[in-house]
């Protein structure tokens, strides 16, 4: 089907959204100046993200005016979802009164009254309407500050067998940073003072610095060299780090794509794990840290926990980096050898959800059961980060950009 072919296709039905929806505006106001103001602002929309998508790269991939134009469209329509849900539901009960009408004038030759059912229809629009207002509230705000609302995560992990001299070890981590969505430099700024305040004796990024070209990059490189860490700092690769999501125009630019996004990280200052490990002394002790390359079940799979152990002893305290949660349901938390912690990202809580004391959702949990936060079995911790950046949709909305601060305790 071509491009064309299928844009037709999602547009109509974008249109029909309209069409239904603007039922509950047309019942409650007749104002020409709303009409076209709601006709104005969805066909503008349409044809902005038509003429993106037309003119969209594979070659170059989503740019800021991809994320604006997914940005609208999310903020005028699933508004308008809503609106349909509530006529929707309407509808399906005038047909039944309707039917149920037509039974009991059959049968009993009386003609049972609706039309209480029509003299709502104002109240139900109204109602559609009031609800509409919530997710288009949520949307600007995420859009327009919740991308930047970073949030401080501090959690206590308490181990049987960590050494002595690492109680009190504190490690910050940030992941799928998407350097390529960014449009803020005095935001990103204030979020390099915030990770340096935590004042932790390690920082560790856990994949996806880019979307897909280590040039996205560029810009930020000055921010990033100003984080600090007394033991230093760790990072690995994510899925979107390869460039796999991009076509490229000779296999070698690829590579040399990949080769620039590594010394990238060399020149921030961050020690890159590719299926390594680093010892980290404190005393007379010393923990392993461990990171592999991106595993994950529906994505790429060059992790190597064998290599990534080379050289460390089976009883050490071992933290591994790891960008796809799912790694750790499918080997990490079974392997032979016991990986204390391993620190995860990936999902971004698909920057969109409920997260308030007793409760969280997000559509992301129907395809990770870890999808942020911190899990533990047997005694294997799992931690998720929520995303430090944002990618395909310009926002956040619940689900904040995220630096978290874990301190390894002994029990």
């Amino acid at each position: 089907m071509s491009l064309y072919i299928r844009l037709l296709i999602i547009t109509s039905i974008f249109l029909l959204i309209d069409i239904y929806a603007f039922q509950a505006l047309r019942r409650i106001t007749s104002y020409k100046l709303i009409y076209l103001l709601y006709w104005g602002s969805s066909l503008g929309v349409l044809v902005n993200a038509n003429y993106v998508m037309l003119n969209f790269s594979r070659y170059e991939g989503p740019t800021l005016a991809t994320l604006n134009a997914s940005g609208w469209l999310l903020l005028l329509y699933i508004p308008k979802l809503i609106i349909v849900f509530v006529l929707f539901g309407e509808d399906i009960i005038r047909v039944l009164l309707a039917i149920w009408n037509f039974i009991y004038e059959k049968f009993f030759g009386a003609n049972r009254d609706v039309d209480f059912i029509a003299d709502r229809r104002k109240f139900i629009s109204k109602l559609a309407l009031g609800l509409s207002v919530i997710p288009f509230s949520a949307i600007i705000y995420g859009i327009f500050e919740g991308k930047y609302n970073f949030k401080v995560i501090k959690h206590d992990i308490w181990f049987d067998d960590l050494p002595e001299e690492f109680d009190g070890f504190k490690i910050t981590q940030i992941s799928d940073v998407h350097a390529g969505s960014f449009d803020n430099k005095s935001k990103i700024s204030y979020a390099m003072d915030l990770i340096n305040e935590q004042e932790s004796d390690v920082i560790v990024f856990t994949g996806d610095l880019v979307n897909s070209k280590a040039t996205e990059m560029l810009p930020w490189i000055d921010s990033f060299k100003k984080l600090k860490a007394e033991k230093g700092k760790f990072s690995i690769l994510g899925n979107h780090d390869y460039g796999d999501y991009l076509k490229w125009n000779t296999k070698q630019d690829k590579i040399e794509n990949l080769n620039r996004l590594k010394e990238i990280q060399g020149e921030m200052g961050f020690d890159l794990l590719l299926n390594s490990n680093r010892t980290i002394n404190k005393g007379a002790s010393s923990i392993s840290l461990l990171g592999v390359e991106n595993w994950g079940v529906r994505f790429k799979q060059k992790g190597d926990l064998n290599k990534s152990m080379e050289g460390v002893e089976d009883g050490a305290f071992k933290v591994l980096l790891s960008h796809d949660p799912s790694h750790w349901t499918e080997e990490v938390k079974t392997y032979k050898s016991k990986i204390h912690l391993t620190l995860s990202g990936h999902t971004h809580g698909m920057q969109f959800g409920i997260e308030i004391p007793g409760f969280r959702w997000s559509p992301v949990q129907y395809m990770y059961k870890h999808w942020a936060g911190l899990f533990e079995e047997a005694g294997r911790y799992l931690y998720v980060n929520r995303g430090f950046g944002f990618h395909a949709f310009p926002g956040r909305v619940g689900i904040w950009p995220e630096i978290t601060v874990i301190r390894l305790r002994k029990k």
